[in-house]
């Protein structure tokens, strides 16, 4: 049985999760109603991938990437394509849809089908979607920001759904398909 190890943290967004393996981050479990209810979903998810799931201390590497997850939730503009990622568990076709969500900087977005084309897919734009909706990296892996072709937020499977993905969004001041804000800041 692989053993992972987890921790929670505080963020703007409530109380994350992070996971990692000895080769890099495994997940990122956005919050839940209470920090308790993340640790236990982080728990039971995990579990279900047939791994041991300890909380513990995170080393000083993830501790690093921990401190840059937390400072792009509070607003910063902070990169977080380069940090080491454990996705043995996750098919190819997932791979390759989250390298390219990798490199969409914050701030910025993206549509279904913009990530199709780049793969070489066009017309896959629907099992784009279905890869994101599978995320197990939120945040690194920024599916949030990841729009349908309207411009419209689409889902967003984390806890809170489509008003999590929103507020990601907002503290991040994302901008409409690199148009303009996406959201109006008067209401």
């Amino acid at each position: 049985m692989a053993v992972l190890s987890f921790t929670l943290f505080d963020t703007p967004i409530g109380t994350c999760g992070l996971i990692w393996s000895g080769r890099g981050i495994a997940g990122l479990q956005l919050p839940e109603a209470t920090a308790e209810a993340t640790r236990e979903r982080v728990k039971r998810r995990w579990a279900g991938f047939g791994a041991d799931v300890v909380e513990t201390v995170p080393p000083a590497g993830v501790q690093r990437a921990l401190d840059r997850i937390q400072g792009l939730l509070a607003g910063g503009a902070i990169g977080l394509e380069d940090i080491p990622l454990d996705l043995d568990a996750v098919p190819e076709f997932h791979r390759k849809v989250y390298e390219v969500a990798r490199t969409i900087p914050p701030g910025q977005t993206m549509t279904y089908g913009e990530i199709a084309k780049r793969l070489g897919v066009p017309h896959e734009s629907r099992e784009v979607g279905q890869a994101l909706g599978r995320n197990p990296i939120a945040i690194i892996v920024p599916c949030h920001r990841v729009l349908g072709a309207d411009g419209k937020m689409g889902g967003f499977s984390a806890g809170g759904g489509v008003a999590t993905k929103r507020r990601i969004l907002e503290i991040e001041g994302a901008t409409a398909l690199g148009a303009g804000p996406l959201f109006d800041t008067a209401r």
